[in-house]
């Protein structure tokens, strides 16, 4: 009887590590979602920049 107990109370806790990682990973996800509109701007930005430039010829005239 004393066993059979313990087998019930032991089961509690098999479904919370996959609950964890998904947590884990969703806010993992959600951090990275945040990181790429925050410098989304700034990195087209500066593609847009290099390109004007190349497109100007600027990169020709630059001492090496």
């Amino acid at each position: 009887m004393i066993q059979r107990i313990r087998n019930i109370l032991s089961k509690k806790d098999e479904g919370a590590s996959a609950v964890e990682y998904g947590l884990l990973v969703a806010a993992i996800a959600a951090v990275i979602v945040v990181i790429v509109f925050a410098l989304g701007g700034v990195i087209k930005e500066v593609f847009s920049d290099t390109c004007s430039t190349v497109k100007s010829g600027a990169a020709t005239t630059a001492a090496c």
